[in-house]
């Protein structure tokens, strides 16, 4: 059995460590907190007693747990990032433990009457009678992916102090910046040496992951010319008002607040704007590759024809690719995703398999030669004041890494 407050006291101690990315740094990791919970970790491993424990110049965290069986088995891996979103602030987290969950409001903050109700996220509903862990309404929490990092290293200590449970050779890997799309950047995966892997970065209990966006950023120029208003008819350009043609020409109905599933969006993200010249900042999303290249042709066409309407150069845009679906790579070994459903199975969780509307590092793992579909960690609400992770989730997700090593071992023998 996991031990729940060891669950618990892990994750806390992982959380209240500041690690928020900067999407505005040049450096690996981006920012230099980041390495308070990488050296933790690195310490960790090692008292544990893993083997080939290393930390890079960028602080990627490598690790093996050796073979305990005769026969051969494929090398795998779990990896996680510990890393926060710059979305809202990750620091000073102070964690509040909710046990034995009654269904109601949680009052995060009394002062500043911030609740965590069920009655917007209806997800708590599925909690009653758990254990939470919540935030104080003043930061985020950090289960994404603290919450993934605990259940490995709980993992790889129960699989260590429990020899009779048999497993082939397995790899953890933990880095850095996946918030701000590069944890997987500068990932060595000839040195991590697994023939596929998972990350453990999934939400509620029971996710399985092997799809995920195409992505691309595109960044929208719109130039004026500033004058003084008290003279500027016939000669001001005002930029802004341009820009604003630009959004709406877009399909409104193709923005996040109204799709789901499978259905792709452009999220305009940023905006910042003068008269002389207004920039937007879009991402760009679709599981469909023809769908995801014509939508990207799609906003290089409305820059074309608006600046055939002004008969002006006011629109310049530049996209730039950043990830694609993994499942054009993990459809070719299925197999990896089938034994993560039956560990899934055998402990008795539903498996959700399902497209990830978002991005993940296994995406980019897996266009690098590692196959690496995701699994549930159990938090939500990530990245905001109202996330909150349930710990028998966490202790689940621990329970499928151990039971994903032993199938793995059972296959192959």
């Amino acid at each position: 059995m996991i031990n729940k407050q060891d669950i618990i006291n892990r994750f806390i101690s992982y959380v209240t460590i500041d690690t928020e990315s900067d999407p505005e740094s040049e450096t690996t990791p981006s920012t230099e907190k980041q390495w308070d919970l990488a050296k933790k970790l690195a310490d960790e491993l090692l008292d544990m007693g893993m083997s080939d424990v290393s930390i890079d110049d960028n602080a990627y965290i490598m690790a093996t747990l050796p073979s305990n069986v005769d026969h051969e088995v494929p090398t795998i891996g779990f990896i996680s990032h510990f890393d926060t979103s710059p979305d809202f602030t990750g620091a000073n987290v102070k964690p509040q433990i909710i046990e034995n969950y009654d269904g109601k409001d949680i009052i995060l903050n009394a002062e500043q009457n911030i609740i965590l109700s069920p009655d917007y996220f209806e997800d708590l509903l599925q909690y009653e009678g758990q254990t939470l862990i919540t935030t104080d309404g003043t930061t985020l929490l950090g289960a994404d992916d603290k919450a993934g990092i605990t259940e490995i290293m709980s993992a790889m200590k129960y699989l260590l102090e429990h020899p009779e449970i048999k497993h082939g050779t397995i790899k953890v890997g933990f880095t850095p910046d996946e918030e701000i799309g590069r944890g997987a950047h500068k990932f060595d995966v000839e040195k991590f040496g697994a023939d596929w892997a998972y990350t453990m970065d999934g939400s509620q209990i029971g996710e399985l992951e092997y799809e995920n966006f195409n992505a691309a950023g595109a960044v929208i120029t719109a130039k004026g010319k500033i004058v003084h208003p008290g003279y500027a008819k016939g000669k001001m350009v005002n930029s802004m008002y341009y820009a604003s043609e630009f959004i709406n020409t877009l399909p409104p109905l193709e923005r996040p607040e109204h799709t789901e599933g499978y259905e792709g969006f452009f999220h305009l993200y940023d905006i910042d704007g003068s008269v002389e010249e207004t920039t937007l900042k879009y991402i760009i999303r679709d599981h469909d590759a023809d769908k995801f290249e014509a939508k990207k042709a799609l906003m290089e066409k409305i820059v074309l024809d608006l600046n055939t309407k002004f008969e002006a150069l006011i629109f310049d845009i530049d996209i730039k690719d950043q990830y694609f679906n993994m499942k054009e790579k993990v459809e070719p070994v299925m197999h990896i995703v089938d034994i993560a459903e039956d560990a899934m199975k055998a402990l008795d969780i539903e498996p959700l398999i399902k497209p990830i509307r978002g991005g993940t590092d296994g995406s980019q793992l897996s266009y690098m030669g590692l196959p690496c579909p995701n699994i549930f960690a159990g938090g939500h609400n990530f990245h905001g004041r109202y996330e909150y992770v349930p710990v028998e989730s966490m202790i689940k997700a621990t329970e499928v890494i151990c039971k994903i090593a032993e199938l793995t071992a059972e296959r192959y023998e």
